[in-house]
């Protein structure tokens, strides 16, 4: 092989690599979408609870769906959820129904689940701990503080993974929740 013939090789080689990087660096997750995708969760629970209060069971149900939709990646794959106030068998949630039937219950394939999305949350508020950023995926951990209409806060520690999809749209593809660990 001639010179040339290397050089224009390499050279095509070293533009397709570029290239492949520029594609995955506009995918890249940044911190404003990050930071509106984690605002963007809690106000959707509180629609669900104000759904819940003004219309009743269905109504928080069919918010709670166009949530689903809108924020988890189940259009991915198995979405990586462990609820907060879940246990035994039904620990994991990786189906849309087994998410669906965690924020407003009615579904007698997971009769332990009351609705946490039906509590009356009034206010939200977060706090990451870290972010970890890599290309299209995201991951954080920190605490969530959750405002009842009584006034009580709710603290849960909070692991979220998001990825981007096809479209450019930050969905969850991992949600770990539970309580703080007390000693008592």
């Amino acid at each position: 092989m001639t010179l040339t013939k290397l050089t224009l090789l390499s050279s095509a080689l070293f533009l397709a690599t570029l290239s492949q990087s520029a594609q995955a660096n506009s995918k890249a997750i940044t911190e404003t979408e990050l930071t509106a995708a984690q605002q963007a969760w809690g106000k959707a629970l509180i629609a669900i609870s104000d759904a819940y209060a003004n219309g009743g069971r269905e109504q928080a149900e069919q918010k709670a769906r166009a949530v689903l939709d809108a924020a988890y990646g189940y259009n991915l794959g198995p979405v990586l959820f462990k609820p907060t106030l879940a246990s035994g068998e039904q620990t994991f949630r990786t189906t849309y129904e087994g998410a669906l039937a965690y924020f407003v219950g009615g579904n007698n394939t997971f009769a332990n689940d009351s609705g946490f999305a039906l509590k009356g949350w009034q206010g939200y508020e977060f706090t990451n701990a870290a972010v970890h950023m890599n290309g299209d995926l995201a991951l954080t951990m920190g605490h969530v503080k959750l405002t009842n209409k009584d006034g009580s806060v709710t603290t849960v520690d909070k692991t979220w993974g998001f990825k981007k999809d096809e479209k450019g749209d930050l969905r969850i593809v991992l949600h770990h929740s539970s309580l703080p660990y007390s000693t008592n």
